[in-house]
């Protein structure tokens, strides 16, 4: 693993860096400042090319990059981070992006489990909306843009309410051979949400279909509380992938049935598209709009609060019928 920039150290005369957000085996993410807009905070990611390449492809692999980034920095979606700035320093990548706040949804299902609770179904389904948004933006640019890494820790919730697909993949060098739609950002994924077809690598026959399955395995860790059994484990044993109404019976039939169809093993067998993701998510869906869940749904005073805004007329002749039986009480004369 490479060594992590320092904290105050300056990239490009302009980003110094706050804190390390992330690290992993091809680079890092950094909160930084940006020092010609004072008070601006952005995230940095850095890549390292001598990990995403060949030998001898260090410059293949920069001019890639460059190509890509511009590609990236082209996108404007509410629920994408922004990228503004991309650069090459000490040997190294960099990607300059909106800082998104608050917490990621894994956070979330963390916060739901040592509550012994799930995520409500409306409050992640309201998420899934905002996702099939962005998604269905990133793969029809031109030429299509894949995400290949999403997951619940690579998706933040603003305290606004809005979700950000953060992270982008990997970049993928193009092949001298390559005849398929080119994808401009390609990542090596996350093993509980990656398809079958992604375990190839960059050989590996990738399209919209891939983030499909990443995106129905993570509304199964959403909505169960773990990940689904991985791609490969579910290849060699078949029947280990445990349905999510068996974990979490609260779960529409509607929903499992589309995150079923998502993590197909077969591409052929999942949504074509995440317009028809997004069908099989809601065309039967007569759930009102509700409010995204935040810890704070899972304290006493929430699941209080949760039972008024779902009964409020039943509560409120309760609290009626236990106030006239107590003015009852004290009015009435004493017997003897």
């Amino acid at each position: 693993m490479s060594q992590a920039l320092q904290v105050g150290q300056v990239l490009r005369d302009r980003y110094e860096i706050i804190d390390l957000v992330g690290q992993g085996g091809m680079g890092a993410v950094y909160k930084a400042e940006d020092l010609r807009l004072r008070g601006r905070i952005c995230a940095v990611k850095e890549i390292l090319p001598e990990l995403i390449s060949g030998p001898g492809m260090e410059d293949q692999a920069h001019e890639q990059f460059y190509r890509e980034a511009s590609v990236l920095a082209r996108l404007d979606h509410p629920n994408l981070p922004k990228v503004s700035d991309f650069f090459q320093q000490d040997g190294r990548e960099y990607l300059v992006m909106d800082f998104v706040p608050g917490e990621d949804l894994r956070q979330l299902v963390e916060a739901a489990r040592r509550h012994d609770a799930f995520l409500p179904e409306a409050s992640v389904l309201a998420w899934a909306t905002q996702l099939c948004d962005a998604l269905t933006y990133l793969h029809t640019q031109d030429p299509p843009v894949l995400h290949r890494d999403i997951k619940p820790s690579n998706i933040k919730l603003t305290p606004r309410g809005v979700v950000k697909l953060v992270d982008f993949g990997l970049v993928k060098l193009l092949q001298p051979d390559e005849n398929r739609t080119v994808t401009v950002v390609q990542g090596r994924g996350t093993v509980a949400y990656t398809p079958l077809e992604q375990y190839g690598g960059d050989t590996g026959h990738t399209d919209v279909r891939s983030d499909i399955y990443a995106i129905g395995a993570t509304l199964y860790h959403l909505l169960t509380g773990q990940p689904p059994a991985d791609a490969k484990q579910r290849f060699l044993k078949p029947g280990s992938l445990t349905p999510p109404r068996d974990i979490n019976p609260h779960i529409s039939v509607r929903t499992e049935k589309a995150i079923l169809a998502a993590i197909s093993q077969h591409p052929d067998e999942r949504p074509a598209s995440t317009a028809a993701l997004r069908e099989l998510l809601f065309a039967e869906d007569t759930l009102p709009p509700a409010p995204v869940a935040t810890p704070e749904a899972w304290t006493p005073r929430g699941i209080w609060r949760e039972m008024v805004d779902s009964h409020g007329a039943l509560v409120t002749v309760v609290l009626f019928l236990t106030m006239t039986a107590l003015l009852v009480t004290l009015l009435s004369p004493s017997l003897p």
